[in-house]
């Protein structure tokens, strides 16, 4: 049998698991994960969520395993949906429900593989509160060092599957939070000023689980939805910042599974990159012009959008929000999704812009450095805008705590700088500065480099062969250096985030788990070009 290890066991290792049980004559698969509990994934666990934080993914838009999330929770009890504050009778598909269900569901059909792989003939070894501290590639195989001791075992295939990384903790953990998973959830936060730097989802979500210390959330009879604060938290106050200070959209309605472009089709995209890399954004943007303006055309009418360039698209998408108070503009923008919501109305021209988004990724391996720093400014910021869209519940939530007085939003623009003073965090703007008694940067993953690996050995093997960022083939193989070629698949999402900027999500993680497990039959067929490291 091959020997496959496969490094952490959230949704990139439980996919790549499920892939291997399809794709592959039984192996002896030994699975690593860290956390005491495995087939959860940091996203969802319980350490790092509270019930208030929502995920962002409906069942409709789930890869299934065994059965659909909907289903697998249409079998759940009515007292332990109740616990998340889930009504059994309201289950849809489209429904956003608490990242930690979400973890139970992933949890259980993790349980489910390994049984069944078993039953099929795997040998199958979990181990838990084992983390993997080095990777070694040797010409005989991969030796994995375990809490600081290499295994004699050698593995044909490892797999790295250790999804987001966030920073460490630091010693005035309990004012400074790199990260919202950085031990926000264990921390007793006091009522004062509270700095989040970001508006997405994830600022949204540390704001809950503050929050969420000081009060509670009530619905009124005719639904509003109101914050009651407890006796004592009244000095509380949280100030979400980020450069443009304004607040993403909430999820919109529109068909799933996405239907297929008409214009900038793959057989169109690829025309284009074949033609060369000098001028290859703006004839790509072209094609989304044509593609927006076919799917939408009064509102490509409305926003002259077929004398615009790519710059001035990125404006355009945005002026609203910056003409207007972003409370405000949010009030307007949820009423206006729920009421399609209702009337399963699509707005064609979010729709287009959803569906280009995978679509041009494809191109930014192929850009040359001018065109790919404009599109990280621009057209990287309207789709990353526009698939980020947010659950309705948490927009609702953020605008009870608006109208409770508690939360502000303010624009920092592109020059700030914070800074960690004892036990406080300032901010400053220009010539003001703002000071916070905890603060919480939750702008969410970055891109992480070769120089950024947990695995000593690895990371100075892959610097040796050159390579600031690990480079891969079409499986997700390293490619250099040669002992790892073919040895190590790297599925670890952060490293792959330099050509493939949307690559987060469960989507992503179900497709990458598939082209691994194709590691374990076949070698890579096609190198992925390398790029530059570039700051985004």
């Amino acid at each position: 049998m091959k020997k496959i290890a496969i490094i952490g066991s959230g949704p990139t290792g439980i996919y790549t698991l499920y892939s291997l049980l399809k794709n592959s004559e039984p192996a002896a698969i030994s699975v690593y994960e860290q956390g005491s509990a495995a087939g959860v994934g940091m996203p969802y666990c319980s350490d790092s969520n509270s019930k208030m934080m929502l995920a962002n993914i409906a069942s409709i838009e789930i890869p299934p395993l065994f059965e659909t999330y909907i289903d697998w929770l249409r079998q759940q009890s009515v007292a332990h949906l109740a616990r998340y504050g889930v009504d059994t009778d309201s289950l849809h598909i489209r429904q956003f429900l608490p990242r930690m269900l979400l973890g139970e569901y992933f949890r259980d059909q993790f349980q489910r593989l390994v049984t069944e792989a078993r039953k099929t003939g795997f040998q199958i070894e979990v181990n838990v509160s084992s983390r993997v501290t080095d990777i070694k590639a040797t010409q005989e195989g991969v030796l994995l060092q375990i809490e600081g001791h290499f295994n004699p075992v050698s593995f044909d295939l490892a797999v790295i599957a250790t999804g987001h990384v966030w920073p460490d903790e630091t010693p005035s953990k309990q004012t400074y939070f790199p990260s919202p998973w950085s031990g926000l959830m264990e921390a007793k936060i006091p009522a004062c000023k509270v700095g989040i730097l970001g508006t997405s989802l994830s600022a949204i979500d540390a704001t809950m689980a503050v929050v969420a210390q000081h009060g509670e959330f009530i619905e009124e009879d005719n639904h509003a939805l109101r914050f009651r604060l407890y006796p004592g938290s009244e000095a509380l106050n949280v100030t979400l910042m980020s450069r443009s200070g304004i607040l993403p959209e909430a999820d919109f309605y529109c068909p799933i599974p996405y239907e297929p472009l008409r214009v900038a089709t793959p057989a169109a995209i690829t025309a284009e990159i074949n033609a060369g890399p000098e001028g290859l954004l703006d004839r790509v943007f072209n094609l989304m012009v044509d593609e927006i303006t076919l799917a939408d055309p009064q509102w490509s009418k409305n926003t002259g959008l077929k004398g615009m360039k790519v710059d001035d698209f990125c404006e355009a998408w945005f002026a609203s929000r910056h003409a207007n108070d972003p409370f405000r503009w949010a009030r307007a923008n949820l009423e206006e999704v729920e009421r399609n919501k209702r009337d399963k109305r699509t707005v064609h021209w979010r729709y287009a812009i959803l569906r280009l988004h995978e679509a041009v990724q494809d191109t930014v391996q192929h850009l040359n450095d001018e065109d790919r720093e404009r599109f990280h400014t621009t057209l990287a910021r309207v789709f990353v805008d526009n698939y980020a869209a947010i659950p309705s519940q948490s927009i609702l939530r953020l605008l009870a705590l608006r109208e409770a007085g508690l939360v502000t939003i303010q624009a920092l623009g592109p020059d700030y700088t914070t800074e960690v003073k004892g036990r406080q965090t300032s901010v400053t703007v220009g010539n003001d500065v703002h000071t916070y008694d905890v603060f919480i940067d939750a702008r969410g993953q970055q891109a992480l480099k070769t120089k950024d690996l947990p695995f000593p050995t690895l990371r100075q093997q892959l610097e040796a062969a050159g390579d600031d960022i690990p480079d891969v083939g079409d499986d997700y193989t390293l490619l250099d250096p040669a002992e790892a070629r073919g040895r190590i698949a790297f599925g670890a999402l952060p490293y792959l985030m330099h050509d493939q900027p949307f690559i987060q999500g469960l989507t992503a993680c179900a497709e990458i788990g598939a082209a691994m497990a194709k590691a374990c039959i076949r070698q890579a067929t096609r190198a992925r070009r390398r790029l530059p490291f570039m700051e985004v």
